[in-house]
């Protein structure tokens, strides 16, 4: 947990799959103004075990809620963990206030064709170029090809590949495990079992640059959603590292239209 005692909580649902949350670092400091509440989702290293399905596991987030005493929680969710926090809001509608999807998993959503290869094209740099191949090759099926891949695909969650994206890139270890483990289980109509469900306010903030999720599938999913949409300039798949001022803007001005309804941890 992040932030000051008496601020108002959000939930916040890393991605990976099921990499240690410490990437998310203090979101660019938004435990400033809100207590940020981290979801370890199980199969991340501090839990042990493995993910019963990102479907299924969702009822862990509505666990944090009740832990939390709060009738409703506003949740940001990143990259993978955005399907979880989708799963939780259509299984159990009115627990959750508001969602803020930050560069999501999107063309599973809405079949849309992902661009991420037209937007690695544009940068003639041998590590995207590696970052490709690899992201095209076979799906990897043991812990050393997986953390092969990882390595390799790296520099494609950024617009830049400095050292600050190099040190960040380092940081949140994640298993081949616990990454399988994650789509287990998942129910054959769970895409249009989201879309159908009555979901609460919804944001969706996008990398223009963002290689892994792409551009065009995010447009789709935000529509499909009925989600707000801001697409940051030169921002890849961390914008909080890429673009901590922007970043900070986008959530700030969307969290403060819920601030005010919202319970304290002080108060529940």
């Amino acid at each position: 947990m992040h932030g000051s005692p008496g601020a108002v909580p959000v939930v916040v649902v890393p991605g990976g799959p099921c990499r240690d949350p410490a990437y998310l670092g203090d979101l660019a400091g938004l435990a400033q103004t809100r207590t940020l509440v981290i979801l370890h989702p199980r199969g991340t290293p501090a839990t042990g075990g493995l993910s019963r399905g990102w479907w299924t596991d969702a009822a862990d987030l509505l666990g944090v809620a009740d832990h939390l005493r709060a009738p409703t929680v506003d949740v940001i969710a990143h990259s993978a963990g955005t399907r979880l926090a989708l799963a939780g809001a259509a299984q159990h509608p009115g627990r959750i206030r508001s969602l803020a999807l930050v560069t999501p998993a999107a063309a599973w959503l809405t079949g849309a064709p992902h661009d991420g290869e037209a937007l690695a094209a544009e940068r003639n740099e041998p590590e995207i170029a590696r970052a490709l191949a690899s992201m095209k090759g076979e799906a990897p099926t043991d812990e050393t090809a997986f953390q092969r891949a990882v390595a390799a695909e790296a520099a494609a969650g950024y617009a830049r590949w400095t050292p600050t994206e190099r040190q960040h890139a380092a940081v949140g270890a994640m298993t081949w495990a616990a990454a399988s483990a994650w789509f287990r289980d998942i129910p054959g109509d769970a895409a249009a079992r989201i879309r159908a469900a009555p979901l609460p306010p919804t944001f969706v903030l996008g990398g223009r640059a963002d290689i892994l999720s792409g551009v065009e599938p995010v447009r789709a999913y935000a529509d499909a959603l009925g989600a707000d949409l801001t697409l940051l300039e030169n921002c890849g798949h961390y914008p909080w590292v890429e673009q901590p001022v922007a970043f900070r803007a986008a959530l700030d001005d969307w969290l403060l239209l819920r601030t005010s309804s919202a319970p304290s941890i002080g108060s529940v």
